[in-house]
């Protein structure tokens, strides 16, 4: 009997980006997997990794544009998510979100670590030091951070999850509805809605018009 054919492993970002996605998995799975993973349930890490490496790969490599350091920092992201799962709280996003975050800040830290690198090697200028933040400025952060987690609250899971990719994840349109296995129109009308109902929300919690 001939062995069904085994599936080309992905060895592009075109790969990454366009591989054909699995159904979607409810929230509620990936809550689960968490809750495993801060029991320490090396299993479910694996099985969450499995779920969600490649979207984390896609955010790295189009933010570092090297493929070396996607590779490395998605592991990395991983790991964190080990330490950190126990810390993880639904309330303040969706799991994919919560990665996502993670992902992003490791990518951004790792270019602006790589930039500082090549000024000082390059000897032409010492990098300057970033100046301090304003202690209102960090108060206003943070409270609109509050109002922000607060306003999301009033989204469903679909239009909460569609906005995290995009806005916070940093994924297009097209990459989050392939992502996600869902229609581009779909996932385009989710995130306006979802937008319209922030605007809402947060004018409301502000007094603003």
């Amino acid at each position: 009997m001939a062995e069904a054919p085994q599936q080309k492993p992905a060895t592009t970002l075109g790969d990454v980006l366009y591989a054909k996605p699995a159904a979607p998995v409810p929230e509620q799975a990936w809550s689960r997997l968490v809750e495993s993973i801060a029991a320490g349930d090396q299993a479910a890490l694996h099985e969450l990794y499995e779920m969600a490496h490649r979207i984390v790969f896609t955010l790295v490599m189009r933010i570092t544009c090297n493929r070396e350091t996607a590779e490395e920092l998605t592991v990395d992201v991983f790991h964190d998510v080990w330490r950190r799962a126990a810390g993880y709280d639904p309330a303040n996003g969706t799991v994919l979100g919560w990665i996502m975050n993670q992902a992003r800040s490791r990518a951004i830290d790792r270019l602006r670590f790589d930039n500082r690198k090549k000024r000082t090697d390059g000897g032409d200028r010492q990098p300057m030091s970033e100046p301090a933040a304003d202690p209102s400025d960090v108060l206003e952060l943070r409270q609109q951070g509050v109002l922000l987690r607060a306003a999301l609250s009033a989204l469903t899971a679909d239009e909460r999850q569609a906005i995290e990719m995009t806005f916070f994840g940093g994924l297009t349109h097209a990459e989050a509805a392939a992502q996600l296995g869902r229609p581009l129109g779909t996932v385009k009308t989710r995130i306006r809605s979802g937008l319209h109902k922030l605007r809402q929300a947060l004018a409301a919690k502000t007094g603003a018009p």
